[in-house]
């Protein structure tokens, strides 16, 4: 399924004349008005309508005054003085988003009739809604408030009860739903019906009673439920991982990517005084759409893990202790001088930026070292936006030649336990036990360094431990399964002593072979464009918030099936 192509049967080239408060402009044939507006720089308020969703004209928010080519006596349009025709305006607004533009239309989006009727949409909406707003985690980017203080009054001449509606009511294992915030947009039912094909939600009851509920017997649990939150106007449907945790006007958005599959989803990351609150899709229409799985939304609590490594680790007496950064490198460098080139193996991670490889791809080739693999993830692909590779830079580390897809990792155990292998680099958290590769191996290496940012059974092993930063913590590129270059910013700083592992990789070199190059990363992307041929020519301005294809899909699938 196809989640960014919902409008490809509109023609850019089959342009019509419209007229748009009183300019006259070319639109592409079949736009609805909502859109047409959009692109002359107007705005048509809008509940119900979404680009992506089928049109249903509930909300009534989106009128606006039309008009057509007065026709003369000779059924030709009337001409005005500046040669284009004259527009007889209808007695009665019409909805913008279920109105397709025609030659000649003429469009009001801010005329007094226009104004008048928005005033009345909003007077009604808000007549049986809640004052929640104090309590309401759609404060701060809820529609309604914003449409009330732009089009509505300030008062009501409702003076009778409010409709009472249920609250707090349990829709699923990760949205709640607070019905008498409801304006029945229906923009979730026709998410779950139309895009996800999952029929779960529906209205029931008719009037101001109508309400929204999953359909007996069912749960609204699929895998991507957390997208009606985003698309939810109001405050009806809201997440219980975020709810009640904070105010969004707090929270600083930083633009980057999820990391939990080789989709490489855009996001926003909404942090504050050095915590993530909260992971939400950002469009991009080469990747994700407007959409994002609930796995990757809610796949960033492990940066508060109580697991997680804030500290350099140094292993003596059969016991590891805290250490400084310069113990920690140097005890690296003693180790690895002691054995032959031959002697490293390396398991670079999938997980690391393309900076972050490109250090290690520098440093191993000044080392002579050539044993070096990655270790695949298998995912959990389900035909949307979910991959079959969990990890978020495959691409990346083949396009610098590290990995073989786990083929040469197979035999590691073997070379260890023989003796050919006898120093052992472990990067980004990967956990050669949890592989399969039995700890009584990796208890044979005469140094097995590990970096990562969670605790785990290899780096428990481990002589030399180097705490790293997640994803939110860093600033670097990767290039998804489709073979599209995408860039990720720090949002949040690394807790403790933990660094980004190029800086680690770039110390650990300074001290094995003297090299010193790279004191950010723009001088590493700087010598990684001008040493590998598919990032010729390109710097980190021109990658974009967006991102940049570097490969076709087809050639992607082949670097996989090789």
């Amino acid at each position: 399924m196809n989640p960014w192509n919902h409008d490809v049967a509109k023609d850019e080239k089959d342009l019509v004349d419209v007229q748009v408060d009183g300019v006259w402009m070319q639109m592409p044939r079949g736009l609805n008005v909502v859109e047409v507006a959009h692109r002359a720089q107007k705005f048509i308020p809008h509940y119900c309508y979404h680009p992506k969703l089928s049109v249903v004209g509930n909300c009534r928010m989106c009128l606006f005054e039309m008009g057509t080519p007065k026709m003369g006596p000779d059924r030709k349009p009337v001409l005005g003085a500046d040669g284009k025709p004259e527009i007889a305006w209808m007695p009665r607004p019409q909805i913008g988003c279920a109105t397709n533009i025609t030659p000649g239309m003429g469009i009001r989006t801010d005329s007094a009739l226009v104004k008048d009727c928005r005033n009345g949409v909003m007077e009604f909406l808000l007549i049986n809604h809640p004052l929640d707003c104090p309590i309401c985690d759609q404060a701060g980017e809820c529609k309604l408030q914003e449409y009330s203080v732009e089009y509505g009054t300030g008062a009501s001449r409702f003076v009778e009860n409010k409709v009472k509606k249920p609250k707090n009511v349990d829709l699923g294992e990760r949205i709640v739903l607070d019905d008498e915030r409801c304006i029945l947009c229906s923009r979730c039912i026709r998410f779950s019906s139309e895009v996800m094909k999952d029929d779960v939600l529906g209205f029931v009851n008719r009037g101001s009673h109508s309400t929204l509920t999953a359909y007996p017997g069912k749960s609204f649990d699929n895998a991507y439920s957390l997208n009606t939150a985003d698309i939810c106007p109001v405050g009806a449907l809201t997440s219980k991982d975020f709810r009640f945790q904070m105010r969004v006007w707090f929270l600083k958005e930083t633009k980057s990517l999820c990391a939990s599959c080789g989709t490489g989803c855009n996001v926003t990351i909404g942090s504050r005084e050095g915590k993530v609150h909260r992971l939400t899709p950002r469009e991009n229409e080469a990747v994700n759409s407007q959409w994002m799985c609930d796995f990757g939304r809610l796949n960033f609590h492990y940066l508060e893990s109580k697991d997680r490594l804030h500290r350099p680790l140094l292993r003596a007496a059969g016991e590891q202790f805290p250490g400084t950064w310069a113990d920690a490198i140097q005890r690296s460098v003693d180790g690895l001088k002691k054995v032959k080139p031959e002697e490293i193996a390396v398991v670079a991670s999938s997980r690391l930026t393309l900076e972050e490889l490109f250090v290690l791809k520098r440093l191993l080739a000044e080392l002579g070292v050539n044993r070096v693999d990655t270790v695949p993830n298998p995912g959990q692909a389900d035909n949307f936006l979910r991959s079959g590779d969990g990890n978020p830079n495959s691409r990346g580390t083949e396009l610098l030649g590290l990995s073989s897809g786990g083929r040469k990792l197979g035999s590691w155990g073997t070379e260890i336990e023989s003796g050919k292998i006898k120093a052992l680099f472990v990067l980004g958290g990967e956990d050669l036990i949890a592989s399969g590769l039995p700890a009584s191996t990796l208890a044979k290496l005469d140094l097995l360094i590990a970096s990562g940012i969670l605790t785990n059974e290899t780096t428990r092993l481990a002589h030399v431990v180097l705490p790293g930063a997640a994803f939110a913590e860093k600033t670097g590129s990767m290039v998804n399964v489709h073979g599209r270059l995408q860039r990720m910013t720090r949002a949040i700083a690394a807790p403790g002593e933990a660094r980004e592992e190029w800086t680690i990789l770039r110390d650990l070199r300074m001290a094995l072979t003297g090299g010193n190059s790279f004191h950010s990363v723009e001088d590493v992307w700087k010598s990684m464009a001008a040493e590998v041929s598919q990032l010729s020519g390109l710097n980190w301005a021109r990658i974009g918030d967006l991102g940049i294809q570097i490969e076709s899909v087809a050639q992607a699938a082949g670097v996989k099936a090789g």
